[in-house]
């Protein structure tokens, strides 16, 4: 969620470290909220609005003032350390008795729900497939053939009928049964796929495109540049927010020290999924794919018996071979374009 997060601001060439610690923050609000009596559901918005002003607040430096994000974002970063330690004391854990709360990362579907959700998914993919291909019949633009629609609605039902399958059987090695989709499976899908469509299918999704790829001939077209910076940075630090909660409701606490270490994972997970970090270019299921090849890695080198030295000497590599393929591909991008309008213009 966290990488997903960064998309929004990575599209624009720019980067938010203090993503994490502004998770920890607001939990460290919310936990407060809670122990003063406040109901949770007002609770946690409040903890999400102080994401979106953290956002706000890092967006104007950067589009109004001209810090450079790393700049500032590295300043949130250092000194959310301490405000986290204000609220919350020299450290250690917080416990949250939410019911609700802990049934995020720790319930289960029961398994028919599990089944609905699938068909929910397809429902929408094919709804979004099938006005696609009459929004564009009606502006005479080409479609391609529907069969490759029926195939990709196809393989989503193949894999996730798979997916449902293996999740609604006991997986449990203790006596106590657990079985059924996580709870949190469908409300990451929801959020990922409202973000997708935010990108894809509205102005402000091609907006931040336009200004990540050529920000002064974004401005030149009449783009409020300063705005999509703005907004992109609320959008990452309230979903940042999001990720916090996961982490709560997983441990079933607040941490003093929360947030400090996993936008870098983050971070690495977005580029080596495919997102650019000369902006422009990713898609929030690229964060998605980063964050699956992370998380393999460091399952797979732990289920061998490596120490931890080579989990992060793999990692490292992996990145700097996903960042360096980035800036070849876009160094080769450019140097044909270049050559077309030079062959144009000698054309002319």
């Amino acid at each position: 969620m966290l990488a997903a997060a960064l998309v929004f601001v990575l599209l624009l060439a720019e980067i938010d470290l203090s993503a994490g610690v502004t998770a920890g923050v607001a939990m460290a609000s919310f936990f407060l909220l809670l122990r003063d009596g406040w109901n949770w559901v007002i609770a946690l918005g409040m903890a999400f609005a102080v994401g979106a002003m953290v956002g706000f607040v890092i967006g104007f430096f950067v589009a109004k003032v001209g810090i450079p994000s790393f700049v500032i974002t590295l300043g949130f970063f250092l000194g959310f350390q301490g405000v986290q330690l204000i609220l919350l004391g020299e450290g250690g854990l917080f416990r949250v008795d939410v019911p609700e709360i802990k049934a995020i990362m720790n319930a289960n579907l029961p398994e028919i729900g599990g089944w609905m959700l699938l068909i929910a998914l397809l429902a929408v993919a094919a709804f979004l497939g099938f006005f696609d291909r009459f929004r564009r019949s009606r502006k005479n633009l080409p479609n391609r053939p529907v069969v490759f629609l029926v195939a990709k609605l196809g393989l989503i039902a193949l894999g996730g009928g798979i997916v449902v399958y293996i999740l609604n059987e006991n997986r449990s090695v203790s006596v106590l049964p657990i079985s059924g989709v996580p709870i949190v499976i469908p409300i990451a899908l929801t959020v990922l796929v409202l973000a997708t469509l935010l990108l894809d299918r509205t102005q402000f999704g091609r907006h931040l495109y336009a200004v990540g790829g050529n920000a002064e001939a974004a401005r030149r077209a009449g783009i409020k540049v300063n705005q999509v910076k703005i907004f992109a940075f609320m959008i990452a630090s309230t979903l940042a927010v999001l990720s916090g909660l996961f982490h709560v409701s997983r441990i079933g606490a607040v941490e003093a020290t929360a947030g400090r270490t996993i936008v870098l994972s983050a971070v690495a997970a977005a580029v080596v999924g495919g997102v650019s970090l000369f902006g422009g270019r990713g898609r929030i299921a690229h964060a998605v794919i980063g964050a699956l090849v992370i998380v393999m890695i460091d399952n797979g080198l732990g289920l061998l018996g490596l120490p931890a030295g080579v989990n992060f000497l793999v990692t490292g590599t992996v990145l700097a071979a996903a960042a360096t393929i980035d800036a070849v591909s876009r160094k080769r991008g450019g140097s044909g374009l270049f050559k077309r309008r030079r062959v144009a213009k000698a054309s002319e």
